[in-house]
């Protein structure tokens, strides 16, 4: 009773401190991007400062500024300068995270460019990067950030044609997700507008998209590339493109992201935007999605859709990788000790913290995969890329296999919490 009693205690604290941040008391309506490099290897990292710049929309929330999930590798938190108060933070991820974890990064150095958004300040503000050392969160970089400093870059990147494809309401109620073009020359921007209205509807296609079209606005830029396609390292193809995506990150020849993330952002920061999403004009089957930082996807390949809605799901909703039996470069990526923080992944070491409310009596823990449990939520093992010790909550579902409109009970309920977040 004393433990339930001090529990629903802190938690009342936590919420009372959430709700006194005000947002016109800290900020004003433009953002704060800090861009920054990781370097490091699969021991060490270093945080190295590059520039903070000014960008003129703040589309998130302005009532859910504290991260309230703990999803990500990473965390960055704003604190006022003067009274050292949580005002802001998010939890996010790397691709430098995942490259830790590669045989490479046990004997090279390398570093990765990354950023960081919020709400522009009013005053001086204490930005801080925490990252994940067994599970836990702990600080690795600290800097103060005056919003009048004369070096804050202010400059208007190029003004793309812009304008939405689904319009439902003002930015701040909304999931503004931005769709960018790759690899698409001047004479394939109608291609792209085309691509972006269909990828729009695979989107909503899929639940529980489908059912909260309501809550997203979907904008797209026409950005123009020198060059058609994309980067194939692994077949000596480079094409000159607006962001430099290419396939064979890691060496492998499907994971497809995003080289240029300065002008990325760049070229998004003239819209509204919570998310990005990047197509990119190619047939080759893949795709990548990084959590709160991008999702990236071929244009013309069969699965395209699948892959669409299976990466934004990383991007958007936290959500981890199901599957066991295909390659990755990874190596050791999750903990057996310690729950995952993916709200789909679980090793049964504290499952009550995961989907336990989700599962009927009837289902034992862990589930075997046979038919009688198929369809119902349990934990079945194989996930996570480990086909022991790591748990799914479905058998089959969008984060698991090549399906559509399959995400589980488990991964519906995660977007619909980040999707109401967003749209406050």
């Amino acid at each position: 009773m004393y433990n339930s009693e001090l529990l629903l205690t802190l938690l009342l604290i936590n919420s009372f401190g959430f709700a006194q941040v005000k947002y016109e008391q800290y900020f004003i309506p433009k953002t704060l991007r800090i861009d920054f490099y990781e370097t490091g290897n699969s021991t060490e990292r270093k945080i190295i400062f590059e520039l903070a710049k000014q960008e003129p929309y703040w589309a998130g929330s302005k009532i859910n500024l504290i991260d309230t999930f703990n999803y990500g590798e990473y965390q960055y938190n704003i604190y006022d300068s003067v009274s050292d108060k949580l005002i802001f933070s998010r939890g996010y991820c790397t691709l430098f995270q995942e490259w830790k974890a590669t045989a490479e990064a046990k004997k090279e150095t390398r570093s990765f460019y990354e950023t960081a958004t919020m709400p522009f300040p009013i005053k001086t503000i204490k930005f801080e990067i925490q990252a994940r050392k067994n599970l836990e969160l702990e600080t690795i970089y600290t800097r103060y950030i005056n919003p009048n400093d004369r070096f804050l870059n202010t400059e208007i990147p190029n003004r793309y044609n812009w304008y939405y494809i689904v319009k439902n309401g003002g930015y701040n109620q909304k999931v503004d997700i931005v769709i960018l073009p790759d690899g698409y020359t001047k004479d394939e921007l109608k291609k792209f507008r085309e691509d972006a209205k269909r990828f729009t509807g695979y989107l909503f296609n899929t639940s529980p998209f489908k059912e909260n079209e309501n809550k997203f606005n979907i904008l797209a830029i026409d950005a123009i590339s020198e060059e058609s396609g994309t980067d194939f390292p692994g077949e000596n193809i480079w094409k000159n493109t607006a962001i430099s995506s290419n396939f064979y990150t890691f060496n492998i020849e499907r994971y497809l992201t995003i080289s240029d993330i300065k002008s990325m952002r760049n070229i998004a920061s003239i819209v509204p935007y919570d998310h990005i999403i990047v197509l990119v004009n190619t047939k080759a089957y893949g795709g990548g999605g990084i959590y709160n930082f991008f999702s990236v996807v071929s244009s013309d390949n069969m699965f395209s859709e699948y892959v669409c809605v299976h990466e934004f799901g990383h991007a958007f909703a936290g959500l981890g990788d199901e599957y066991y039996d295909s390659d990755v470069a990874v190596e050791n990526f999750y903990s057996f000790e310690k729950e995952p923080w993916e709200p789909n992944l679980s090793n049964l070491k504290n499952f009550a913290t995961k989907w336990k409310d989700l599962v009927s009596k009837d289902v034992p823990i862990p589930t075997p995969a046979v038919e009688k449990y198929f369809g119902k939520v349990g934990a079945f093992e194989g996930a996570g890329y480990s086909a022991k010790g790591l748990y799914r909550p479905a058998y089959d579902c969008t984060m698991k296999s090549v399906s559509v409109d399959n995400f589980c009970p488990v991964c519906k309920r995660a977007i619909q919490r980040m999707i109401d977040f967003y749209a406050k």
